[in-house]
């Protein structure tokens, strides 16, 4: 039996010494994310109680002649970029990037929709006369932050890190959980406190959500 217990331990420290790497390896990468996402989840369950005081700009151009031929026309389209040389002259005249953005043309007039997190944003371009208007409204940064909580119109980068930043949390956690049951004989209260940590939630739920 001593045999055994001496020749378990190397294997036991190899896999102790793993744990606690890659522990602390997705503690680092994840620590920011955690504090960002724990934060939010305070300021989102109290959306309503935190008043927001919107901001919006307008603003208004006038599109010249020979881009407003490059527009004209009844035809309508959905999901349709405009042409380089037009979203060229609105960034450079308005100070907005609109190249490769979608629209909606109708008969009357070019509409983008411009979402961003904390904010909105639309362009419209009136293809009889020529009328620029845009308009962006900014909610404020704990807006801006919620929204990056939830991946609203964050782009696909914000996207592909929300999943890197879940695959370290769920790293972490589980690592925890073993070096929870490798610490547990000399810890009693672990497994109380574990099954607390499930139980809880489950009976809040049943009791208080309907």
């Amino acid at each position: 039996m001593r045999m055994q217990g001496r020749q378990g331990q190397p294997e036991h420290a190899f896999w102790l010494k793993q744990l606690h790497r890659w522990h602390w390896i997705s503690s680092a990468l994840c620590l920011i994310g955690m504090l960002l996402f724990a934060a939010t989840g305070i300021t989102l369950n109290h959306a309503a109680q935190i008043e927001a005081k919107p901001q919006t700009v307008h603003r208004e151009a006038q599109l010249p002649a020979p881009l407003l031929r490059v527009l004209s026309g009844e035809e309508e389209h959905k999901g349709v970029a405009l042409p380089a040389a037009v979203a060229d002259w609105i960034g450079h005249a308005m100070q907005l990037d609109v190249s490769g953005r979608k629209g909606d043309w109708s008969a009357d007039d070019i509409y983008l929709s411009m979402p961003r997190p904390g904010g909105d944003a639309w362009l419209s371009i009136d293809r009889v006369t020529g009328k620029l208007e845009y308009e962006r409204t900014a909610r404020g940064w704990i807006s801006y932050l919620n929204d990056l909580h939830k991946g609203r119109n964050a782009g696909p980068v914000w996207g592909w890190f929300i999943d890197v930043f879940a695959l370290a949390c769920v790293v972490f956690s589980v690592t925890g959980l073993l070096l929870l049951k490798m610490h547990a004989a000399q810890r009693g209260a672990t497994w109380p406190l574990v099954a607390l940590g499930l139980v809880l939630p489950l009976v809040l739920a049943l009791i208080f959500i309907h």
